[in-house]
């Protein structure tokens, strides 16, 4: 991958070529912000140009040897740690190289991805996934391996923040004393999480929200779509891409998704006990993707009425027909109901998940939405 594929984060990418143009890449970088950011993806185009074997450059050159592992992301030297849990039927510990698959797949896929992404391409949910102290130990037998190349060695790091302490502990053993010709790249959502050890030996290095024209540009360019459906989706993505491709994913079903939620709501508060039986075998014919798609796109829509109570427009992501909806209804999403009913809609997309009847789940879901949007009128 290279600088160019990135969207946005001209700044940054300035500054890393900067650093590979002085050869003063520092050993260990901490890429933090947003999920969406593009965190990863600069990691990954960092990660190409430090293998290129074309001298005197800041961009990978792409045809290489070097390039053409790295775009297959097959580059003995390059790395990658990640969160996981333990496959079953596997004794021990498990470790990165488990999902190995699946990564590079999705990575290759698109770059853009956050934690749930990842969680369902592994095929769980709602499941707590860690960097085990195995992952550390088998961090410093590939690093004291020699480059294959004879160049750098490079280990990307994605989510740091969830390593257990002993994971860290070993992490930063390695960081005090790095293997000549390495970079470490961390990626984390949530650095205030890592040890301020860990925190000490990197340079830190933050990730701004990406603008709606970043946003919007890109839609055009890699999804074909209007300069009026880019900007308009750009504008309801908070500045992630990820969040982008997700409105995408939804596509032509977003207006159903809307009319179903206006119909929920207005059947919950009304009590309509036999209506809402009808809406939960309606959407049950709907098919578990597309079911929890709507759940997803529920659970934003809960998240931002309860923030268009604090009359602060720019903190809202609103198309102009939820926009409209939401001068009504917001009122009934409170401090007294918001967690609960976020929680509500997580708890039937896991349902959903696992395969659990979705007619009984979806019916009990909106029963349980009978009283939680009572207790936000009390």
């Amino acid at each position: 991958m290279s600088f160019n594929e990135v969207i946005g984060q001209e700044n940054i990418k300035a500054n890393l070529r900067r650093l590979i143009s002085s050869q003063h890449v520092p050993h260990a970088l901490l890429f933090s912000g947003t999920p969406g950011s593009g965190k990863l993806p600069m990691a990954l185009a960092l990660a190409s140009s430090l293998l290129c074997k074309e001298e005197n450059h800041t961009e990978p050159c792409g045809i290489c040897s070097g390039c053409r592992m790295s775009q297959k992301l097959a580059h003995p030297d390059l790395h990658f740690v990640f969160p996981v849990i333990k496959p079953e039927g596997k004794a021990g510990k498990p470790v990165s190289d488990d999902y190995i698959r699946q990564w590079r797949e999705l990575l290759l896929e698109s770059p853009y991805f956050d934690r749930s992404e990842w969680l369902r391409r592994m095929k769980i949910n709602n499941q707590q996934i860690m960097i085990y102290e195995a992952e550390s130990d088998l961090i410093q037998q590939k690093l004291n391996i020699m480059s294959s190349q004879g160049g750098y060695k490079v280990m990307i790091i994605w989510l740091p923040e969830t390593m257990n302490m002993a994971a860290a502990n070993k992490l930063l053993k390695i960081l005090e004393e790095p293997p000549q010709k390495t970079v470490f790249i961390l990626i984390s959502d949530e650095p205030d999480k890592l040890l301020p050890t860990i925190l000490s030996r990197t340079q830190r290095i933050d990730f701004p929200p990406l603008s709606e024209a970043d946003i919007a540009e890109a839609l055009e360019a890699r999804n074909a779509l209007s300069h009026e459906d880019a900007r308009d989706i750009a504008h309801i993505s908070e500045g992630s891409y990820v969040k982008a491709l997700q409105q995408l994913q939804w596509g032509d079903d977003r207006e159903d998704f809307f009319n179903a939620f206006v119909s929920l709501m207005r059947l919950s508060y009304s009590r309509a006990v036999r209506d809402l039986h009808n809406w939960a075998d309606e959407l049950a014919s709907w098919g578990r993707e597309r079911q929890k798609n709507f759940l997803r796109y529920g659970n934003r829509l809960v998240r931002e009425n309860f923030i268009y109570n604090f009359h602060s427009p720019h903190m809202n992501f609103l198309s102009g027909s939820e926009a409209t909806f939401s001068t009504r209804f917001a009122r009934f999403i409170n401090e007294k109901n918001v967690i609960s009913i976020s929680q509500t809609f997580s708890e039937a997309e896991s349902d959903i998940e696992h395969n659990a009847n979705a007619r009984i789940v979806l019916f009990d879901f909106a029963l349980k939405l009978i009283v939680l949007i009572k207790q936000g009128n009390q």
